[in-house]
């Protein structure tokens, strides 16, 4: 598969969305939208670099952008320790969103807090894999949906589920694509939905695919299933379904 490719079919990601999230404000539907494969395109490109083009034939699909994590670097499930020592991305500007909204500042690969979902789904992988070439030799990470969403007034996260109407349906419409685009690029067999939202839209995307679907816990500390057992009911969960 040539890396270019994937990079081409995320830049189309990229730009379509931007005026769907555009509206989706204009709309009264969320208040604040940031698009992290726009202002931090750069970082995306290098992990997509690196780990879209070593062999992996299964797809691990998160919902939509952290603010603590792929808001901050544009890399999915990103946390600041995963991203510098696990990945070895340093040293790459990030610029600012098109609105920013000084409640959720973006400062890039140097953000002071770690995303936990990151470090526990970045750290499971390199647990079971090993380093981030062997990684990339069995699995993808991507997120079904590149915007980050916030309303009220302490900038709530809003996840896609969250939220209703036509311009809502055309961008999970266009998240699907993609979908489909990265399956069919790296021709893969599988793809694991991160969490009941990710899995159901896989399932709806690549229905009459000749592919497997399957899901697993996702890793925020707000899920109680994740905390179960000290995290060890998770990490069972879903090593169970790893390839």
């Amino acid at each position: 598969m040539a890396i270019e490719s994937l990079i081409r079919a995320a830049a189309g990601l990229r730009d379509d969305v931007n005026p769907i999230g555009r509206r989706l404000v204009s709309e009264g539907r969320v208040d604040v939208c940031y698009n992290p494969l726009d202002y931090a395109w750069d970082a995306h490109e290098a992990y997509l670099r690196q780990m879209g083009n070593n062999g992996a034939r299964t797809v691990i699909l998160g919902m939509n952008p952290g603010p603590h994590g792929m808001g901050q670097m544009g890399i999915p499930f990103a946390a600041t320790s995963m991203v510098r020592d696990l990945l070895g991305i340093t040293d790459i500007p990030v610029n600012q969103p098109e609105v920013a909204d000084p409640r959720r500042p973006v400062v890039g690969l140097e953000y002071p807090r770690e995303e936990v979902s990151g470090t526990r789904l970045w750290g499971l992988l390199s647990e079971h894999y090993g380093n981030a070439e062997a990684i990339a030799s069995n699995v993808f990470l991507v997120n079904h949906c590149p915007l980050m969403l916030f309303s009220g007034s302490r900038a709530t996260n809003i996840t896609p589920d969250k939220i209703a109407g036509a311009t809502a349906q055309a961008l999970l419409e266009r998240c699907d694509e993609h979908l489909r685009e990265v399956v069919a690029l790296l021709d893969a067999e599988r793809v694991i939905g991160v969490g009941k939202f990710a899995e159901a839209r896989a399932r709806a995307a690549l229905e009459g695919h000749s592919i497997e679907i399957l899901g697993c816990w996702h890793p925020s500390p707000a899920s109680p299933l994740a905390n179960r057992n000290g995290g060890a009911d998770w990490r069972a969960n879903v090593r169970a379904v790893l390839p």
